[in-house]
């Protein structure tokens, strides 16, 4: 019989309570849902196995990763329509809207899985499951979906899936192993998808700029908001492969220390540093910023950084940089945020990101982040968003990575570049739509009697 995708997609009608957003093709050449637009291809049972043992955006990450679901056609649109699916939040002009609507497809069959025959239990059911469960209909598309799947036995993760980490999160031991995941694949890797600039983070675009003149504008108006002048000491923490730390020294005369915990890194910004003759103001180090000691210095650049410092530490985060500048130092901390939750205590880490990108990677929101700089001691002064600058700069990566696929795959795994390739499509539909945020927060540690040393007119970069 070829009629698993009718199957499939009357199940998930049944969950969604809508028509099914998008085409699918089975592993029997079966296809149902709309004609026109993307098609989601599921090669195997195992992409619906790997669903039912974990169902949420997990399940549906492993089963990227390993080749068993695929797309043809425009990712970017697929993920569009199906947001439904992957994001348990209400749309943004449904403030009130009740826990059915907040509660996405997916989040449906993960209440579920409990009375699913045979599968272990997980966590309790949640309210709705049982006038799902009364529905002969949902009854029925739960057995056709474990009939279908042939769930026994679990499919293993996909081998990019991130260990797991042994001691405290976000000890210098843990941030170590996630770092080395997420940058040590090779930078000729990075070279491949970020280009030559080598720059990990927003770009700053304009009009028919290029990646590579919006990401030299971002550090430039780094540099310009810090207020850089000859000779000054700059310490950038989380340095990449170092194009904050030659910009700065190169066009702005300043000292720059650099760290990170990232070998491959480190080794590539040393190098790219005595290439262009800055070895002599440029010190890579491969540091921890808690062990930094030698301030105090003049100004200080986080950029992309503060992501992995995680909401317990970043009190220690703030109060570390605080220390490490003089009296009317400067802090440009560039940072993603996202929306508050109405109960932050029930903020989770995105399954899929910590498995295959950013392990123990956290977000908060952006009033959250200035109020932990305020309280150790630092004058906020300025906080430009740039949400929409990083939907272009990942939309640009994107296609990178699809010009360079070969060579991406070589030099990781298939299942690493298709892994890079959701993440930067999912986040950049994130950034779009406000799922996501960017944010430069410009800080000044005031000197005696208050004097922070600013302009009074502060705004000049965007001239």
């Amino acid at each position: 019989m070829t009629d698993a995708a009718p199957r499939l997609a009357a199940l998930a009608e049944t969950l969604l309570g809508a028509p099914l957003p998008v085409r699918i093709r089975a592993w029997d050449g079966s296809e149902a849902g709309p004609p026109a637009g993307p098609t989601l291809v599921l090669a195997n049972r195992r992409a619906l196995r790997r669903v039912l043992w974990r169902p949420g955006e997990l399940g549906l990450a492993r089963a990227w990763v390993a080749g068993d679901l695929t797309v043809e056609g425009d990712l970017f649109e697929l993920l569009d329509r199906v947001a439904g699916l992957l994001w348990e939040r209400a749309p943004a002009d449904v403030p009130e809207a009740p826990q059915a609507v907040r509660r996405s497809g997916l989040g449906k069959l993960r209440a579920l899985r409990p009375y699913l025959p045979g599968l272990p239990e997980r966590a309790a059911g949640v309210a709705g499951t049982t006038a799902l469960l009364r529905d002969p209909e949902a009854r029925a598309a739960l057995r056709d979906l474990v009939a279908l799947a042939r769930p026994w036995p679990a499919p293993a993760p996909p081998p990019e899936e991130a260990p797991r980490r042994g001691g405290q999160t976000h000890s210098k031991y843990r941030d170590r192993q996630a770092i080395s995941h997420h940058y040590d694949v090779g930078n000729e890797f990075y070279e491949h998808v970020l280009g030559p600039s080598m720059v990990y983070s927003c770009a700053y675009w304009s009009p028919g700029s290029t990646l590579e003149e919006a990401q030299r504008d971002k550090l430039d108006l780094v540099c310009r908001k810090l207020g850089l002048q000859p000779g000054e000491r700059l310490l950038d923490v989380g340095c990449g492969w170092g194009s904050m730390a030659l910009h700065a020294a190169r066009e702005y005369g300043v000292r720059v220390t650099g760290v990170t915990l990232s070998r491959e890194q480190a080794v590539y910004a040393r190098k790219r540093a005595a290439e262009e003759g800055l070895a002599d103001r440029v010190d890579i180090r491969i540091q921890d910023y808690r062990d930094v000691k030698d301030g105090p210095y003049d100004a200080i650049s986080s950029i992309g950084m503060a992501e992995h410092v995680g909401a317990e530490r970043y009190r220690e985060y703030a109060r570390t940089l605080h220390a490490l500048l003089a009296p009317g130092g400067r802090l440009l901390n560039h940072q993603i945020a996202r929306p508050p939750e109405p109960d932050e205590e029930a903020y989770r880490i995105d399954e899929f990101i910590d498995a295959y990108v950013f392990p123990d990677g956290e977000l908060s929101p952006l009033g959250t982040t200035v109020g932990e700089l305020e309280r150790v001691g630092f004058e906020v002064r300025d906080v430009e968003a740039l949400r929409e600058h990083y939907a272009l700069t990942l939309r640009a990566w994107v296609a990178r990575l699809e010009e360079h696929w070969e060579q991406a795959v070589r030099l990781t795994s298939p299942g690493r570049a298709r892994a890079w390739r959701l993440y930067m499509a999912a986040s950049a539909l994130g950034f779009e739509h406000g799922r996501l945020g960017v944010n430069q927060i410009l800080a000044v540690k005031p000197a005696a009697a208050g004097r922070s040393g600013l302009p009074l007119r502060l705004r000049t970069w965007g001239a």
